[in-house]
């Protein structure tokens, strides 16, 4: 019973040390806002128990192989995890988009109508294509923040968190990551035919 009073990152090392029951409490302990964030994007319960499963296997294969690095921070990391399966699972079935609601990353709100014709479906996905090869050219930093936001999902607050700098940081390399991706836009001429890119 003591154990269930143990900090996350004292049951991670436990577990790694080869005590099975650590891992069972921090499943319990984290299971419904897991389970919850991967039910609001999937809204399937099958595959929603799937993509959970999946998601601790993977952090068993990581405790096991001891390449887990991120002591005090375990909930995010595997947030992180059943964020990038969600993503995988969406790119599987060809729902993927860049998508925001707002003006600032309207630069990846392509297309959202899923009645696409072949021929826009393939000029969506060339386009998709330049803009991953684009988002390459940007300093270090800034691709990190763009990455984590457009492709993981995740909060600037959680990118703060995990890139050890502060929300305002953040937020500003996001901010220059989408005017340097506007201007190589431009300097490449890219034309965007049909699509809402600002």
């Amino acid at each position: 019973m003591a154990n269930h009073k143990l900090s996350d990152s004292i049951l991670v090392k436990n577990y790694i040390e080869g005590d099975e029951q650590s891992l069972s409490i921090l499943i319990e302990r984290h299971q419904s806002k897991i389970y919850g964030f991967i039910y609001s994007k999937i809204n399937d319960k099958d595959l929603c128990e799937d993509i959970f499963q999946d998601t601790f296997i993977k952090v068993i294969k990581t405790l096991k192989a001891k390449s887990y690095n991120e002591e005090g921070k375990f909930l995010p990391w595997v947030m992180r995890i059943a964020h990038n399966l969600v993503i995988d699972h969406f790119r599987k079935s060809k729902r993927m988009r860049f998508q925001r609601d707002t003006d600032e990353y309207s630069i990846f709100s392509l297309l959202s109508d899923t009645s696409l014709n072949v021929e826009n479906q393939i000029i969506l996905e060339q386009v998709e294509l330049d803009l991953t090869k684009l988002i390459e050219e940007l300093p270090e930093d800034q691709k990190e923040v763009l990455k984590m936001r457009i492709y993981q999902d995740l909060s600037f607050k959680e990118i703060a968190e995990t890139t050890g700098v502060s929300i305002n940081t953040a937020l500003g390399r996001m901010r220059y990551a989408i005017m340097n991706l506007r201007k190589v836009i431009e300097k490449n001429q890219i034309i965007l035919t049909n699509l809402t890119i600002i």
